[in-house]
């Protein structure tokens, strides 16, 4: 078996110096969590507040889950736009997926901010659709697309298949029918089965290596009022009605506001002296899925793409596919490679279960992996492969498959800027910019992200209902 050897921590500058927070102080607000999330809440909130902010990061910089994914930006929730219409709205929806679209343009602005010249590929990215129950919803999404006034998706759907002429006239003019060899050729697959394929936007990105410059940046343009502590594990936040004091072992934190930007698992414990308890619903906010990656050098001789295959004839964020990215990678300094990641197994983690990112890789999870590449991806039957890395992570999913952005109803003072559900960078992109805008007391329009009211004590049923995956799934599995 190997170890856990992510390709974005192997970037990093492991030369950096850090602090350790030694003393007790004061600031404006709080951050818990120096993944994505909490660097982007720091960035917005220092930019475009006068607020002092500190980052407490139990580990080091970017090293959690932003550290240990496969790199992949896309604009999309994992669950489907028909679901999140149904309910919430066709307006509300259609706003939600709007404003992750338009957090690409939050990822320009931090990059030219910072001055970043890390890479940065943006490109048409596609899924590969195995069944008709998969191109009916993404032909339902396009259509309530359209009638909200968003762009549809590029959708194309084989020629030879038995269903074309069955598709709802309704649907007309948000797909089209092309040639097997043009679906197979858009998924650098030969392998048989696959009928369609949908078409956005996505990218790739070392979101640990852009962290860690984003901070470089903040660090120098914010001296007076941002400071960055690692290895600082914060164990509990005392919450009272206008402040709030964070214990980070040996020392203490008193701030305006806390902003939780974590995956939801640490041994953390929130006390509301102002409210209703708060402790036992934040832990059961999110629940643990652990993805497993594997990434092989090749020539660089294919230019950067993302590739889903969604091979599980229903669709839906809890049933099965793999997906690769591809983009340039220097392994070696001054030698250039192509780096092929592979997204393909994961469990979801129980309420007693505990991850560690020092666990190495179980060999069933390389086998995985290793049979797509060959029989999927177009790779040569019997020539085998190097992995460089191999690697995993723990991802945080809401119940509703919709991340967290906000105040915590029964007390503001704490907000929340969680729940990867599967994609991360860009809902933590734009997670960062509504809390600067909520911790600058702006007056917002409620939207799906906004943390439920809750009332009274859940109970048991509700505390332990399925949250969108499959809790039975404790062997690792196609994702």
């Amino acid at each position: 078996m190997k170890k856990n050897n992510s390709p974005w921590i192997h970037s990093l500058d492991h030369s950096r110096k850090t602090n350790r927070l030694s003393r007790d102080m004061e600031t404006d607000v709080a951050i818990i969590g120096a993944g994505i999330a909490g660097v982007a809440s720091a960035f917005f909130t220092l930019k475009y507040t006068e607020k002092k902010v500190v980052i407490l990061e139990r580990s080091l910089l970017a090293r959690g889950a932003t550290g240990h994914n496969a790199g992949q930006v896309v604009s999309y929730f994992e669950r489907g736009f028909t679901s999140l219409v149904q309910e919430f709205g066709l307006e509300v929806a259609a706003s939600a997926e709007k404003a992750i679209v338009d957090s690409w343009e939050l990822l320009d602005e931090m990059y030219t901010d910072a001055g970043l010249d890390i890479l940065f590929s943006r490109f048409l990215g596609h899924g590969g659709l195995s069944s008709f129950q998969q191109v009916k919803w993404h032909l339902e999404a396009n259509h309530l697309r359209r009638k909200a006034g968003l762009a549809s998706r590029a959708l194309i759907v084989s020629e030879d298949t038995s269903f074309v002429k069955a598709i709802p006239k309704q649907y007309e003019g948000i797909y089209d029918i092309v040639s097997q060899k043009q679906v197979n050729t858009l998924l650098e697959t030969d392998a048989k089965g696959f009928i369609g394929v949908i078409s956005y936007q996505k990218g790739v990105i070392n979101s640990a290596l852009f962290c860690q410059e984003v901070v470089m940046y903040l660090l120098k343009q914010y001296p007076d009022r941002f400071s960055l502590f690692e290895h600082t594990p914060v164990h509990k936040i005392l919450l009272r009605k206008d402040h709030a004091i964070v214990d980070a072992e040996t020392h203490t934190i008193d701030a305006l506001s806390v902003v939780l930007c974590t995956n939801g698992f640490e041994n953390l414990h929130i006390i509301n002296e102002s409210g209703l308890d708060i402790d036992a619903r934040f832990h059961h906010l999110i629940q643990g899925r652990v993805g497993y990656m594997s990434g092989y050098l090749e020539d660089m001789n294919k230019p950067p793409i993302a590739i889903s295959y969604y091979t599980d004839p229903v669709p839906g964020m809890e049933n099965d596919y793999v997906y690769l990215t591809r983009r340039p990678y220097e392994y070696d300094k001054k030698i250039q490679h192509n780096l092929v990641c592979v997204a393909g197994s994961s469990f979801v983690l129980d309420e007693q279960g505990q991850y560690r990112f020092e666990d190495e890789i179980p060999e069933e999870v390389e086998e995985r992996i290793d049979e797509f590449v060959h029989k999927i991806y177009n790779m040569a039957p019997n020539k085998k492969i190097e992995y460089q890395f191999t690697w995993h992570g723990l991802m945080g999913y809401t119940s509703n498959g919709v991340r967290l952005i906000g105040p915590e109803p029964q007390n503001p003072i704490l907000l929340y800027n969680l729940g990867c559900n599967g994609i991360g960078i860009l809902p933590s992109l734009y997670g960062g910019r509504r809390i600067a805008r909520f911790l600058a007391g702006e007056k917002m329009a409620r939207t799906i992200f906004d943390v439920p009211k809750r009332t009274g004590v859940e109970s048991e049923d509700a505390r332990h209902m399925p949250l969108s995956v499959n809790p039975a799934a404790s062997n690792p599995r196609i994702h």
